[in-house]
């Protein structure tokens, strides 16, 4: 695959809403939460050391994760936040490989939250694709969305790259400061723009 997207953003910045306009113009959607979603979940290939690095008391009774237990954990204790990453991160990294290696659209999108704190996809992605929008939109729509303080989600944005830093690193942007219809519209933009570069690259 030629062109393979590496999608990023903070918290509360649209990355999902980006990612759903991607898929319906047909692009491969290969996203490391959702996989860690299901290596977390009941039998999945990282419960056996989680409870053994963490113990029966994070996993439920059903056999996943108990991820509000996990993540009050990880963000008051950043030793459990690294072995967490440890444990998921080579699981997730394999995961996307083999799914970059069967997909089949035009171009790929790799959605990783933490694509630039972690490097994991450096050498893997293409071109690095920030959602960025303001703190504040930051803050006011995760607190709207997940029930959270403006405490606990600046708290969460702590242990992020800034946006500064994400826009330095970014080739291409994505402001999402105004409402869903004009995210849209910016996403099949970028779409054209994504497939114009594939043209080019077909030509020589």
């Amino acid at each position: 695959m030629s062109l393979i997207i590496g999608l990023t953003g903070g918290i509360g910045s649209g990355k999902t809403s980006a990612t759903k306009f991607f898929a319906a113009e047909g692009i491969a959607i290969i996203d490391a939460d959702t996989i860690a979603h299901e290596l977390t979940g009941a039998q999945g290939n990282a419960i056996p050391n989680i409870k053994k690095y963490f113990g029966v008391d994070f996993i439920t009774k059903n056999g996943e994760l108990d991820r509000k237990k996990m993540k009050n954990r990880i963000f008051s204790d950043i030793n459990s936040r690294k072995k967490l990453e440890e444990i998921l991160h080579p699981l997730i990294q394999a995961e996307v490989m083999h799914r970059i290696e069967n997909a089949s659209s035009p171009y790929i999108i790799v959605v990783a939250p933490l694509l630039l704190e972690t490097g994991d996809y450096c050498e893997t992605v293409t071109r690095i694709l920030v959602v960025d929008c303001n703190e504040e939109y930051q803050i006011s729509r995760t607190v709207s969305r997940d029930g959270l303080s403006k405490e606990e989600v600046r708290t969460i944005m702590a242990t992020q790259k800034s946006r500064q830093e994400r826009l330095n690193q970014a080739d291409d942007v994505i402001v999402n400061d105004t409402d869903i219809s004009s995210l849209q519209e910016k996403v099949k933009l970028q779409h054209n723009i994504y497939l114009s570069l594939l043209q080019k690259k077909s030509i020589y």
